[in-house]
């Protein structure tokens, strides 16, 4: 499948993914020298070569070392960094280094802070914390952005350009005067007439009724809550507010480096996120994502595969760039677990089995001072003589040995689960009827119990075509577009089975209620009327005459047409339907009224996927993680094993990580990873 990258980069060379960012997988990290005396630069670059290192990330925070003053810039130490990088092989992600502005201008320039809902502006000292409509930030930021771009432009060491870092990660959402501005403006470009934006938040209830655009503000901080369709605009407006800064700085850079690739880091892990993803997704060359597992829960490797096959949704399929995650603990969580031995090449080769083609550490040596100075690194505080860094240096010695596999493709799935950050702005957007209700937590159920079978599972938006799947599946996907109802009702028909959660098509665009019984948009298709929500309480649960455990949630719903398959027999709707299966054309729609408990869903997914036909990627043991990439020279099938005991999978081939040879079935060692190039028998 041909890279975007081809219609920017000249240079393109046949037989890598990413051949303006390495040659094979890049491996390596953020690189911050300007934190460290410059005899230490020397030692590093000793390291990243005995690691295997072929990409680093430079600037990301630099801006003050770079630009000292108002309009006085000193590159010497970076000249020098890129120019030792260089000698050395290693390829540079130069990144602008808009994230941290320096401390001069924030002194000069105050306005261009963040201003909270309660109308409070930020104070210096940390990060991100510029307002994306500061036209004062944008001039300064544009100029640094072109006086880096005309230096290194022709540098030899630079492979890919890095804009900005997280954006919105801290500064998602500004108040401001400014901000009000813009977003007004932004509101008369959607909806032309201010009657017509009346009508769509329905601003009649409380009397909200606007008579110009100039009256609509931020949703600052109120007494009670905001309007819901208010709310989701000011979510979209963010969005594009932040694209918008990342599409002038692109501009600049394309401008003065034509040939030279560009990204900046999405944040698609553990949230919906703050950003329209799969919007950003077009506005890039190379699809580039930051991934930190959650310490505190024991299955974080599953919620690992969920977002990197989100991430590989949204690349429409081609390979993308793990640009950062941890070698080991990070420092923002409540309580921040170390990786335990095997667990960082796990992780990394986790990514890359499901489409990434480099992966990319924060940071390359530990901070001894700010604000991230417990974050783990590749070279801890301890150095170079750790546990980190010789597991590091195993890794890349593994990715050499299976480099094949880069510029290959994760294998088709016959699964798809939808989801949107549209939709997940909608249903945090205002009240809902449950505090446990999230965009993420059913979507992330199934792909669990679907991964422990051995399913291959793609997570895409919706709208994407879905033709070449047997199985879809709507979980909490709370506002679904008018034009996505119908494009999933047509492939029901056309043969698909199509499963569904409480909570989805509820809302039109504008984050209104679909009247007429939930769950609106998808009501017909499904054959149910849902007429009222019975919210579980807090460890409440019911139990269903299949069998099955449902928690946090029922509702009081009829057929309109559709079979029942299982009703409730316990709690409140006791007696009522509660699961029901529509007959439609060629396929099959069915609703699941409740959340089923883990165990509950593994028997209804095992059913499911028996139904449609579909098999595992390769026979094994259950929790045993397979993933096949598929290239033009052959395929590779990756097997991860999480658990405490040797996992069995079906295969034929060598392992290229051991070396041991596959005749039909390889034993995983616990905590190991295989990947083995497969043989094709005659």
């Amino acid at each position: 499948m041909p890279s975007r990258l081809t219609s920017h980069s000249s240079d393109l060379r046949p037989g890598t993914t990413f051949p303006a960012v390495a040659d094979g997988f890049a491996f390596g990290g953020d690189y911050s020298p300007e934190q460290w005396p410059e005899e230490v630069w020397r030692e590093d670059v000793r390291l990243m070569r005995e690691a295997g290192v072929t990409s680093v990330n430079v600037g990301v925070f630099s801006w003050g070392c770079i630009e000292v003053a108002d309009g006085v810039f000193d590159f010497g130490w970076l000249d020098r960094v890129l120019d030792l990088l260089h000698e050395n092989g290693i390829g540079v992600n130069l990144a602008t280094p808009t994230a941290a502005p320096p401390i001069w201008l924030l002194r000069a320039h105050p306005e261009i802070l963040l201003v909270g809902p309660t109308g409070v502006r930020v104070s210096q000292g940390g990060r991100l914390g510029w307002s994306p409509s500061s036209a004062v930030f944008r001039r300064y930021a544009l100029r640094v952005v072109e006086a880096l771009a005309l230096r290194y432009g022709s540098h030899p060491a630079l492979r890919l350009w890095h804009v900005s870092n997280e954006l919105g990660n801290e500064n998602n959402h500004c108040y401001s005067d400014e901000t009000a501005v813009a977003w007004q403006h932004w509101l008369e470009r959607r909806f032309t007439s201010i009657e017509a934006l009346n009508e769509a938040w329905g601003t009649a209830f409380w009397g909200h009724v606007y008579t110009t655009f100039e009256q609509v503000e931020p949703p600052r901080f109120a007494a009670t809550s905001q309007n819901p369709g208010l709310l989701l605009d000011f979510e979209r407006f963010s969005s594009d507010a932040l694209l918008a800064h990342y599409e002038a700085e692109r501009e600049v850079l394309r401008r003065v480096t034509p040939q030279i690739p560009i990204t900046t880091n999405f944040m698609i892990q553990n949230h919906p996120g703050v950003a329209d993803y799969g919007r950003w997704s077009h506005e890039v060359d190379i699809v580039a994502n930051d991934h930190y597992t959650m310490g505190s829960d024991p299955e974080g490797f599953g919620e690992l595969a969920f977002s990197a096959d989100r991430t590989r949704g949204i690349a429409h399929g081609e390979p993308w760039l793990l640009i950062e995650h941890s070698t080991s603990a990070v420092n923002w969580q409540p309580r921040n677990r170390a990786k335990g031995r095997g667990e960082l090449a796990r992780n990394s080769l986790a990514h890359i089995a499901r489409g990434a083609d480099g992966a990319l550490f924060f940071q390359w040596r530990q901070s001894s001072a700010g604000s991230e100075q417990y974050h783990s690194s590749v070279v801890p505080h301890a150095g170079a003589d750790t546990k980190v860094f010789r597991e590091v240096v195993e890794l890349g010695a593994v990715l050499e040995r299976i480099a094949e596999v880069a510029g290959s493709v994760t294998e088709a799935a016959r699964v798809a689960i939808l989801f949107s950050d549209d939709s997940a702005a909608a249903l945090r957007s205002g009240p809902k009827p449950s505090v446990d209700l999230n965009s993420l937590d059913e979507a992330l159920a199934f792909h669990r119990a679907l991964t422990r079978l051995g399913i291959a599972v793609d997570v895409v938006p919706p709208g994407t075509p879905l033709d070449r799947y047997d199985v879809a599946i709507v979980a909490t996907v709370y506002s679904l577009p008018e034009t996505a109802a119908e494009q999933v009702a047509d492939w029901t028909a056309a043969g698909g089975t199509l499963v569904v959660t409480p909570f989805s098509g509820l809302v039109d665009e504008h984050n209104r209620v679909l009247t007429g019984g939930y769950p609106g948009a998808l009501r017909e298709l499904l054959g149910v009327r849902v007429e009222e929500f019975f919210p579980l309480l807090e460890g409440e649960s019911v139990v269903l005459s299949d069998g099955s455990v449902g928690f946090i949630w029922s509702e009081l719903a009829q057929s309109a047409g559709a079979e029942i398959t299982a009703s409730y027999t316990s709690g409140a709707l006791a007696g009522e339907p509660a699961v029901f299966r529509n007959t439609v054309g060629d396929g099959a729609a069915i609703y699941l009224s409740t959340h089923l408990d883990p165990a509950s869903k593994a028997v209804f997914v095992e059913d499911l996927v028996r139904g449609a036909g579909i098999e595992p990627v390769a026979a094994g043991d259950p929790g045993l993680e397979r993933v096949r990439r598929i290239g033009a020279n052959g395929s590779w099938l990756f097997a991860i094993n999480h658990g405490d005991e040797p996992a069995s999978v079906a295969a034929t081939g060598i392992d290229l990580v051991t070396g041991d040879r596959a005749d039909g079935a390889l034993v995983v060692a616990a905590g190991a990873v295989a990947v083995i190039r497969e043989e094709v028998s005659a």
